[in-house]
């Protein structure tokens, strides 16, 4: 019969590696001969179960129903310390990322206790604007929700005229230091000291308001001023106005992000505007031009050539938004919207008949010979049905 390796090591048959390696790490150091002697045959079992486990060809045997190590030999320590699970794993179920040879502790950092006065975090503040305060540039008013400096303490975290003190836990040096046994022998581990945080030193008498931070939070109001050009999504940088750090450390920057609401009658696409212009049928025939407001310097003339057709496109150069760093304008788009009238009175009506009568146009099926684009088109469409 199949072992149970799921079993043996307490977890689910569709765990995760990384729930597989808790598992282990957990097993390891319950039963290791040097914390239970008496349990060998126990952690060999479970060492088993970890490297059969964590090497995806037996797993997929287990998960069929097999025993991968099933035979002659099988039943025994699975590869010791081999394969993906080692030593090292073994080694780091004892003492972390931070113990042993390896990593940040070995056998003494040498780091020495850190500085109780940290760097900030950055801050981040969402505005929105319209789209003539993007095109213009504007001073905008914005509130914080920040750390700021204490004003009782000024940073320094303690009450009154007092003083830190030297850690008595790790003597000032940040970190302990201890001894432990396992099958290696004696090992020396290193950590952060739990009483000052790796600070290396104690405050006795801490500030009545930071109560030791040297920072507490405040809401404050400022002006920011945003560039002209600007577009939704950039942010503006305001170095030094974020969050003050621990122990009244530098601050850390604040960043204004910008959001662009819609606007009524442009469509921005990076510096460029778009528009939509409605035009009677009688005015897309004769001609004609609107003047219309624009998003700076007042009004811009879209003239409408006669025989403009419906979807045509006019251009006005320099009335778009401005470039964010050059100032240059980007241009104006105008699609022209032909409108055929739905209803008519009778004297309208008696107007278009005798243009009609006068007109050479009828109502005919476009053809190749007819228009190029119409022709391709028509051209598309055989091919469509020829090829059915």
């Amino acid at each position: 019969m199949a072992r149970d390796y799921y079993g043996i090591l307490g977890v689910a048959k569709g765990a995760t590696d990384q729930e597989i390696k808790r598992a282990y790490r957990k097993k390891a150091r319950e039963l290791h001969p040097d914390v239970n002697p008496g349990e060998e045959e126990r952690f060999k079992e479970v060492s088993t179960a970890y490297e059969v486990l964590t090497d995806p060809e037996k797993r997929r045997i287990v998960d069929a129903g097999g025993d991968p190590l099933a035979g002659p030999g099988a039943g025994g320590f699975g590869g010791g310390f081999g394969g993906s699970g080692g030593l090292g794993d073994v080694f780091e179920a004892f003492f972390g990322s931070s113990g042993g040879f390896g990593g940040g502790g070995g056998f003494g950092s040498g780091r020495g206790p850190r500085s109780r006065v940290q760097p900030g975090e950055p801050a981040l503040v969402a505005v929105e604007l319209d789209l003539e305060e993007c095109a213009a540039g504007v001073n905008k008013e914005i509130t914080v929700d920040t750390a700021i400096l204490c004003d009782l303490c000024k940073g320094s975290g303690t009450h009154g005229d007092s003083k830190p003190i030297s850690c008595d836990t790790c003597n000032g040096a940040g970190e302990i230091q201890a001894v432990q046994r396992s099958f290696l022998g004696q090992v020396m581990t290193v950590r952060e000291c739990p009483t000052c945080h790796g600070v290396g030193e104690v405050i006795p008498d801490p500030c009545r308001k930071c109560g030791g931070d040297g920072r507490v939070r405040s809401r404050r109001s400022m002006t920011v001023k945003i560039p002209a050009g600007i577009e939704s999504g950039m942010r503006v940088r305001l170095s030094g106005q974020g969050e003050i750090g621990a122990g009244g450390g530098p601050a850390g920057d604040l960043y204004v992000e910008v959001g662009e609401r819609p606007n009524d009658v442009f469509i921005r696409d990076k510096d460029d505007l778009h528009c939509t212009i409605r035009v009677p049928i009688v005015d897309a025939a004769l001609g004609g031009s609107i003047d219309i407001d624009t998003i700076l310097d007042g009004t811009a003339r879209i003239t409408i050539a006669a025989g403009t057709q419906p979807g045509q496109v006019v251009k006005v150069k320099g009335q778009g938004m401005p470039h964010l760093n050059t100032g240059v304008r980007g241009t104006l788009h105008a699609h022209l919207d032909v409108v055929v009238p739905t209803k008519l009175d009778a004297a309208q009506t008696e107007a278009l008949t005798t243009f009609r009568d006068a007109s050479d146009d009828r109502v005919e099926v476009v053809t190749t010979a007819t228009g190029a684009a119409a022709g391709g088109l028509f051209s598309r469409l055989r091919n469509a049905f020829a090829g059915r």
